[in-house]
């Protein structure tokens, strides 16, 4: 099988959309670090964005609406590492960790 049947099947994109999704959650349940837990949770937005494109590409009528739908999640995605980063800072500033199981004397 070449290349480019690899390219044009719909199958490839969601095997890689499914892969990028197990690890973002394997990586939210396993990690410590609020870091690590950020970066999971942009492959999981990196999954369904893919996900948007591809189905898009191989079975929707109007080529833009996945296109749309992928723009917002990247805008969602931004926010959320701006917003998530600078929790982390403000965290670290009062607990001098990062580590989740640190920050159990939260109130709120």
């Amino acid at each position: 099988m070449s290349i480019l049947a690899l390219y044009n099947n719909l199958n490839t994109f969601l095997y890689l959309a499914a892969l990028l999704f197990g690890m973002g959650v394997y990586g939210l349940v396993t990690r410590r670090t609020l870091i690590g837990m950020l970066i999971s949770a942009e492959l999981i937005l990196a999954a369904a964005s893919i996900n948007f494109m591809a189905f898009n590409r191989f079975t929707a009528p109007d080529p833009t609406v996945g296109q749309i739908f992928t723009l917002f999640i990247m805008a969602i995605a931004a926010a959320e590492a701006a917003i998530g980063l600078s929790i982390v800072l403000a965290v670290y500033r009062n607990y001098k960790s990062i580590d989740t199981e640190d920050l159990v004397e939260l109130q709120g």
